[in-house]
């Protein structure tokens, strides 16, 4: 029998292995944020085609950046995740970002049963290298035609040290 009281937490994290909620499908332009004090997602706003999602995006349940919001997640897939879908993903790195002067970071993570791609990476830098660079350009640039230079891409780092973020996200949520 299922039990109800039971919320869906932070999975695994020691052991590599997370849940993440998806907010923005890969490829999409709809910048939808999870509503913690609504219990729902919303659409923030639309950005311009050529700042589509390079990845899915999503957070992990039971955690808080920096910045207040949960913990965000780069999903590397090959498909487009639904929006407000949960799934087990496996850590590959953390990419430290900077947004409007708060920490921001993004885990970045692959499908932890993924048949096409979960066996090819077992690290962010067994990622192409273009991609890479696609994903720090990203994240660099896409807020640029609004307010210019209000984010930096930090540089990134391993899987422990997304551990680590991670711990540190999970301590901020249970102290909130």
């Amino acid at each position: 029998m299922a039990d109800f009281n039971k919320i869906l937490d932070y999975g695994d994290y020691k052991n590599g292995e997370i849940n993440v909620v998806i907010e923005i499908p890969k490829g999409s332009v709809q910048k939808i944020e999870w509503r913690r004090d609504l219990g729902c997602f919303m659409l923030d706003r639309l950005e311009p085609e050529v700042f589509a999602k390079p990845t899915n995006y999503g957070f992990i349940p039971q955690t808080l950046d920096e910045d207040g919001d949960e913990l965000d997640v780069l999903l590397v897939s090959d498909q487009k995740l639904t929006t407000g879908i949960f799934t087990k993903a496996k850590i590959l790195g953390v990419m430290h970002f900077v947004d409007d002067g708060e920490v921001d970071d993004k885990i970045i993570a692959v499908l932890a049963d993924d048949r096409n791609l979960g066996d090819i990476y077992e690290t962010y830098e067994d990622l192409p290298k273009q991609f890479i660079k696609q994903i720090e350009f990203h994240f660099n640039r896409y807020k640029d035609l609004k307010k210019p230079n209000s984010t930096v891409v930090k540089g990134f780092a391993g899987i422990d040290e997304a551990k680590k973020v991670i711990a540190d996200a999970i301590q901020r949520w249970k102290k909130r």
